[in-house]
């Protein structure tokens, strides 16, 4: 297995033919990605518990499994699918990156929601589950069809996000003796006739702090 990836990106790819166990593939090809990845962090670093873990990872399996079949059932079937690992931000969170998933087929045509149909009938969600469990979605003209792509965000705890470590603050300085103010010399060495709380000089104009 190789070593968890935190602070790169990774790419995999997977050329499709289809087939009736083409969803099982791809669903199979992810997991190990992740695995490999160690994706979405490990417990001690992430703050995700095992469960929150798991549930993460069957989401993305979800989502591959649903847009794997809306290519098989109307794009005339998949022809790639890649997964990307993005550097994790920040990395001494301990959580992995966030994933973008293309699923490339031979159709033009941008999927959109189908009406929902009468209760029971089977059908016509896999769009919305996408959109639920997703933070983006879309579809990109190919040479060949299109790409449909999904943007799944690294997940955080139930209780938050994970705190980065922070390095201690600054020693503060020593105190030092209060300045003594000094009377100001006038034109022949003589007191000066400023007012207190009063700009001195020539040049006239506001205060510092007032308008214009």
């Amino acid at each position: 297995m190789s070593e968890p990836v935190r602070s790169r990106g990774q790419t995999r790819r997977l050329v499709l033919r289809s087939g009736r166990s083409v969803v099982a593939r791809c669903r199979d090809f992810c997991r190990v990605a992740l695995t490999d990845w160690d994706w979405p962090g490990r417990p001690e670093g992430s703050g995700l518990t095992q469960e929150e873990r798991d549930l993460a990872v069957e989401d993305v399996l979800l989502v591959v499994s649903e847009a794997v079949t809306n290519a098989s059932l109307h794009a005339g079937g998949p022809t790639e699918l890649v997964i990307r690992l993005a550097p994790a931000q920040p990395a001494a969170t301990g959580t992995a990156g966030d994933l973008r998933i293309e699923v490339s087929d031979r159709s033009n045509r941008v999927p959109d929601f189908r009406p929902r149909g009468a209760p029971g009938q089977p059908g016509g969600n896999g769009l919305r589950v996408i959109d639920r469990l997703t933070r983006a979605w879309g579809a990109v003209p190919v040479e060949t069809g299109k790409s449909f792509w999904m943007e799944v965000a690294t997940p955080v705890p139930a209780d938050g996000p994970p705190v980065a470590p922070q390095s201690p603050p600054p020693l503060a300085a020593p105190p030092t003796a209060p300045d003594v103010p000094r009377a100001a010399s006038g034109p022949r060495g003589g007191p000066s006739s400023a007012v207190p709380g009063e700009p001195s000089g020539g040049r006239g104009g506001a205060a510092p702090g007032d308008g214009p």
